[in-house]
């Protein structure tokens, strides 16, 4: 808005002046002609012209800038700018033309500045412009560039730039460490910067250390490392296209090789090769070796399916397509107790220093003391250790070629190429048996289920089973090839052979008994019990429940063999058997009685039925079952209740009526008892105050006459001291006054001594008497303390803690129960003007208590 009104303002002026380096564009309206007018000048327009803008500063190009005109005027040889007929300035149109430092200059009418005026571009050392030709054209140095062309403006220097000439990109010289080199690429057909003849795509590398510049049709990939190599890593690389290395050595594509110390110090990848990986040294003590596979020939190619074994003390790299068997292995250094079993693997060979010829398939043991490596073709199938054994201890073995299990027992054993260690199995339950590691005596009480407490440690199979059997007890072993059975009585330990199996007994428990529930290896011979519980009923059909314990042993000898002492064995379950039997005898001996006569002679009717009474019908003492051996000596009845529940409840009350009677006639006695002592402890208290009263009197007694005799006294002394005045106040009657004041200072004092002492006298009985008192009513008050605590007790014992609980919660429950039975929660009813005692409120409410100022409820 404010360039039109200047532009009017312009148009309507007839004097416009020009400052000093400033111009206007004057347009002629006749001629349709535009011309430039500069300053300084006072410009007079004619009525025909109109200027089209105000005055405008003259372009100016400080030193090292330049600017670009689109569209300049076009300028003779001399500079000077041409017009044409009609004195228009010509333009070349659609042309650039770029000014460098002049002197102040305006734009001819259809000129345009397209690029502000900006600084030369300094181009830095080591550093330079890829540029490009936009047209064919000729260089200062005669030089000719053709449009497409590329080259390089290298610093340090100040580039001008040109309308012909396209600035691509700034090129930075790349700085190559020690160890280092960068790897370039040709991008077109050329020589390098070496003069070395490239083709498109060729790569190399430039090692030169310092600043390198890349050529213009170089082109940079990346900055390669090189690989420090030492003595304990080589560099593993492979061609990935045929050339020749540093060394002038010819490889082929796929070719791979090492690199080591020995080759030099530092490597850098060649383009036509890969790094593969760092190789670790291999290094052997003198104590260990390893196993090469596919090792290189003396040709340097790898022999597939070879070895080669490798003994320390040496380091080595492992070379292409080199592979460690089970990496690097300890010598076997065996002692006198170990072994090494070996097998041929490979072809024919001689092993050994004693040149043995072995072919594939042999075995052979290997004993110490020696160190050994295996050569090629021997494998090492295991090492074996001589195994100790105690004499209680073995192990199974077997032959593996006759297949024939034996036990070893009693000294060190190493097994031999042709055995093996044999694992014999046990079927579950007595698996379980072995694992409890319970005392079949001292627990025999706790063996049900077997259970262990803590992780259960598997058993060595191969080791030979042993079990320890203990005194008074006797296992049956079987021996299934052989066919036959043994028995073993304890303290002994028996150790199974190959065939041979523990016989497993199952007896019955629990109360009553149920069958299968104890499991057991070894059988105790007794004396012991067992407990049986059963239900019996008379012949009154009263059911009763009794529970008897037996006393029983078997009757073997330890030094029995064969079927004697098998015979212990015969009967499976001897409990349940037994227990049985005796239940059936019971029963039928008390079937036959009345309940009244089984109540009263039970021991004689059990007894009876168990054991039975011999030709002089006399009670027998034992009872035998010839099919195993087993005794039964006595029974004893634990208890016997009854399975009715109304005979049950018609005992229980005459057994609380006859507690409830025995209650009585104690409380009776206590009470008796506690009167009769209250009664002499009164007596004893009234005669004690009889004889204090005695005593009271006597001393009052006793001060009289103190009293009298001290009157005495006072009138003695007075009568004396009179007659002595007297006597002496004939004699000197001077010294009357004197005299007659001391004897009155000395009366004095004798009766104000005599008063202390009478008071003195009698606050010491007084005290004596009060302490008197205090003590005998302290022995008083614990004397009746120790008789109440005493009838307390004897109540409370008589009425038992149970009653005293039910008198206790007695009030409170009836109170709850009326109070629910009305239906009401809690009513107080006051005149508001009598306290109420919320403790005694609600008894009061009831009518246990009757408390003033409570009205109706």
């Amino acid at each position: 808005m404010t360039a039109k009104k200047s532009r009017m303002d312009m148009s309507a002026e007839s004097i416009i002046r020009i400052p000093p380096h400033h111009y206007i564009h004057v347009l002629d309206q006749n001629t349709n002609i535009a011309r430039v007018e500069t300053g300084p000048n006072t410009y007079i327009r004619q009525d025909n012209e109109r200027v089209l803008f105000s005055p405008v500063r003259m372009l100016m190009v400080p030193p090292r800038h330049y600017c670009v005109i689109v569209n300049p005027v076009a300028r003779d040889d001399e500079g000077r700018v041409q017009f044409d007929q009609a004195g228009q300035a010509k333009l070349r149109h659609a042309d650039l033309e770029i000014r460098l430092t002049q002197e102040p200059f305006p734009l001819y009418p259809g000129e345009e500045l397209q690029q502000n005026i900006a600084p030369l571009q300094v181009v830095l050392p080591d550093s330079a412009l890829r540029l490009r030709s936009l047209l064919d054209f000729e260089e200062a140095d005669g030089e000719k560039r053709i449009a497409g062309d590329e080259w390089l403006f290298e610093g340090p220097g100040t580039y001008i730039p040109r309308k012909e000439v396209e600035v691509m990109e700034t090129v930075k010289a790349t700085v190559i460490q020690h160890n280092q080199a960068i790897r370039l690429r040709a991008r077109k057909e050329g020589l390098d910067r070496n003069g070395n003849q490239r083709v498109t795509g060729e790569e190399w590398l430039v090692r030169k250390v310092g600043a390198y510049l890349p050529g213009v049709h170089e082109e940079v990939i990346d900055i390669v490392n090189a690989f420090v190599l030492t003595e304990k890593k080589a560099l593993h690389v492979r061609a990935l296209r045929s050339f020749r290395d540093a060394g002038g050595r010819l490889r082929r594509t796929g070719e791979e090789w090492l690199i080591t110390l020995a080759d030099c110090e530092a490597h850098i990848p060649e383009v036509s090769e890969e790094v593969v990986g760092v190789v670790q040294v291999t290094t052997l003590t003198g104590r260990q070796y390893c196993v090469v596979l596919d090792p290189l020939g003396p040709d340097g190619k790898p022999q597939l399916g070879q070895k080669r074994v490798v003994k320390g003390e040496k380091s080595f790299f492992l070379q292409p397509g080199e592979n460690l068997e089970q990496g690097i292995q300890d010598v076997y250094i065996l002692s006198e107790d170990e072994g090494l079993e070996t097998e041929r693997e490979a072809e024919e060979g001689e092993e050994g220093e004693r040149g043995v010829l072995r072919r594939p398939g042999d075995r052979w043991m290997l004993r110490g003391p020696l160190e050994y490596v295996p050569p090629v073709g021997v494998e090492v199938l295991l090492q074996r250790q001589a195994i100790p054994l105690d004499e209680n201890e073995g192990i199974y073995i077997r032959d593996i070629k006759s297949g024939k299990v034996r036990a070893m027992i009693g000294h060190t054993y190493m097994l031999t190429q042709d055995e093996e260690l044999w694992e014999k199995d046990l079927p579950p339950n007595v698996e379980s048996l072995l694992a409890a590691a319970q005392d079949p005596l001292a627990d025999r009480s706790e063996r049900r289920g077997h259970e262990r407490q803590g992780p259960e440690e598997p058993r060595d199979r191969t080791r030979v089973v042993s079990y320890r059997v203990p005194h008074n007890a006797a296992v049956q072993v079987y021996d299934y090839r052989e066919k036959k059975a043994r028995v073993v009585f304890g303290p002994e330990l028996v150790m199974l052979g190959p065939d041979e199996q523990f016989t497993v007994l199952s007896l019955s428990g629990d109360k009553p008994k149920r069958s299968n529930v104890i499991k057991a290896i070894c059988l105790l011979l007794g004396p012991d019990f067992c407990t049986d519980v059963i239900t019996i009923e008379t012949a009154d059909h009263a059911r009763l429940q009794l529970q008897l314990s037996y006393n029983w042993h078997f009757e073997v000898s330890q030094d029995a063999k064969g079927a004697e002492a098998s015979k212990i064995f015969s009967v499976p379950d001897f409990i349940g058997d037994a227990c049985k039997a005796l239940a059936s005898r019971i029963r039928g001996a008390v079937a036959s009685v009345q309940f009244d006569d089984f109540h009263k002679n039970s021991n004689r009717i059990i007894c009876s039925a168990v054991f039975g009474f011999d030709e002089s019908v006399k009670l027998r003492s034992s009872l035998c079952f010839p099919q195993n051996g087993l005794m039964i000596t006595s029974v004893d009845i634990q208890s016997v209740e009854p399975v009715d529940q109304r005979t049950r409840d018609a005992l229980q009350k005459s057994v609380q009526l006859a507690i409830e009677i025995t209650t009585n006639s104690q409380e009776a006695s206590a009470r008796h008892e506690a009167e009769r002592l209250e009664q002499e402890a009164r007596g004893r208290l009234e005669r004690q105050r009889i004889s204090d009263q005695a005593q009271a009197e006597k001393a009052r007694k006793e001060l009289l006459e103190l009293e009298a005799l001290s009157a005495a006294v006072e009138s003695t002394g007075a009568a004396k001291a009179e007659a002595q005045s007297k006597a002496e106040a004939a004699r000197i009657q001077g010294e009357a006054a004197v005299e007659e004041a001391k004897l009155r200072a000395e009366a004095q004092k004798i009766e104000a001594e005599a008063e202390l002492l009478r008071l003195a006298k009698a606050r010491e009985q007084e005290l004596q008497f009060q302490q008197e008192t205090i003590r005998l009513e302290v022995e008083k008050q614990e004397k009746l303390v120790t008789i109440e605590s005493k009838r307390f007790k004897a109540m409370m014992d008589s009425i038992g803690a149970e009653t005293v609980r039910d008198i206790a919660r007695s009030g409170p429950e009836l109170q709850v129960k009326l109070l629910q039975s009305l239906g009401l929660q809690s009513t107080l009813i006051t005149d508001g003007s009598s306290p109420v005692n919320l403790f005694t409120a609600a008894s009061g409410l009831l009518g246990t208590l009757q408390a003033p100022g409570v009205g109706k409820q």
